[in-house]
């Protein structure tokens, strides 16, 4: 069984689960506008205006163009595959009566951009091809669904994002030795582009800030592009923030080193107690995850811990989930601001993934981690192996 079949299997369960008759994905090409139905359960592009239709009797119903027809057939996801030339009104009209859904679940979201697929020109189109019809009433949101769909990760998809986990790892430990006095950001981070290359791997995300390498108190932080007139100096702290896509799955790790000054054999006491607070902060974290808990809960029990140390709250979410995407949707670990709507309201199941992220400043700069993690029954397990200690150079 391919992930996309595993995915679709859990997508009948869930209409059943949240009492939705029908989960239809409305989408035109997707190759130049992705939709997160195609993404998870087709996994193939697009072209014409489709429709795929999930019952929660077991139906699968996908309608699209004459020329698609095949490559749909052949993913293996869909009983039955209608193809078409000129509209698909017809098609699509006789199998929603066919079904006789009470509510037709659609890819739009407010606060899951993982579940806002559908756009505004496509829901006009929609409407249209059902105007004088009772099933124009009938179409709701399908957020939980997808949230869920896309957070509940297979056996497998824990599999592929391990796997990119321990890549990423290998491109760590290549990289320590090229961590040298004098090397700038931009010159680090090219290193890293080419190892990238040279393994054939896209970046976890944006290829200029993937990786974000700073080092020392001038860096600038955030998604910025590594700078080349920054260079690493006795006494600096390096931070790196990287993760490839591998078999479709991400990683999202950050690292630090430690750049010794002449005659010492250790970092300072100060940035040793940053790091151990850090550490401690995502123990807390992992700690309090397991199924069942709100996100917010998880982030507050790390904040707590960064905050009675003295430093200020680091100013995000501890975690986000991890998967097709680097912030791949589903619940949030982080606190209830406004900016993040519903998600850190959202709870906590096993087959999570996330990641576990925050950092404090410091006088030789920002020190900061982040750890992937899979929720279990009980808690949760480090997919990443967990830096506990700074590396030194």
């Amino acid at each position: 069984m391919t992930i996309y079949q595993e995915k679709a299997t859990q997508a009948t369960a869930l209409l059943r689960e949240l009492d939705l008759d029908c989960w239809l994905t409305f989408a035109r090409e997707t190759g130049q506008h992705p939709d997160p139905g195609v993404e998870l359960v087709l996994g193939t592009s697009l072209t014409w205006n489709s429709a795929l239709l999930f019952g929660r009797g077991g139906e699968r119903v996908a309608i699209v163009g004459r020329f698609d027809v095949e490559n749909v057939r052949l993913a293996g996801v869909f009983d039955e595959v209608v193809g078409y030339d000129e509209d698909l009104r017809a098609p699509l009209l006789e199998t929603l009566e066919r079904l006789a859904p009470r509510q037709i679940g659609l890819n739009y979201s407010v606060h899951d951009h993982t579940a806002d697929g559908l756009s505004a020109g496509m829901e006009r189109l929609l409407r249209e091809l059902l105007h004088g019809t009772s099933f124009v009433e009938r179409l709701t949101s399908a957020e939980a669904l997808l949230g869920r769909l896309r957070a509940r990760k297979t056996p497998s998809e824990v599999e592929r994002i391990a796997a990119a986990v321990a890549t990423t790892e290998e491109i760590l430990a290549w990289l320590t030795p090229q961590i040298r006095v004098g090397a700038s950001e931009a010159e680090l981070a090219a290193l890293v582009h080419g190892e990238f290359a040279r393994r054939g791997l896209p970046s976890a995300w944006d290829w200029e800030y993937c990786p974000t390498l700073n080092t020392g108190p001038d860096s600038p932080l955030g998604h910025v592009a590594p700078q080349p007139h920054i260079r690493v100096q006795p006494g600096h702290l390096v931070h790196i923030d990287l993760g490839v896509r591998q078999d479709g799955y991400c990683s999202d790790l950050q690292r630090m080193w430690y750049v010794l000054r002449p005659g010492e054999s250790l970092p300072p006491p100060e940035i040793q107690r940053a790091m151990h607070t850090v550490v401690a902060a995502i123990e807390a974290g992992a700690a309090a995850l397991r199924p069942g808990v709100a996100g917010w809960e998880v982030d507050a029990a790390a904040r707590q811990v960064v905050v009675a140390a003295g430093y200020p709250e680091y100013r995000h979410a501890l975690g986000h989930g991890l998967g097709r995407a680097c912030h791949d949707g589903g619940p949030l670990l982080g606190p209830r601001w406004p900016r993040y709507g519903t998600a850190p309201e959202q709870l906590v199941e096993a087959g999570h993934v996330y990641t576990l992220e925050l950092g404090v400043p410091t006088p030789a700069g920002y020190l900061a981690l982040e750890e992937d993690v899979v929720v279990t029954n009980t808690g949760c397990r480090f997919i990443s192996s967990f830096q506990r200690e700074l590396w030194l150079r």
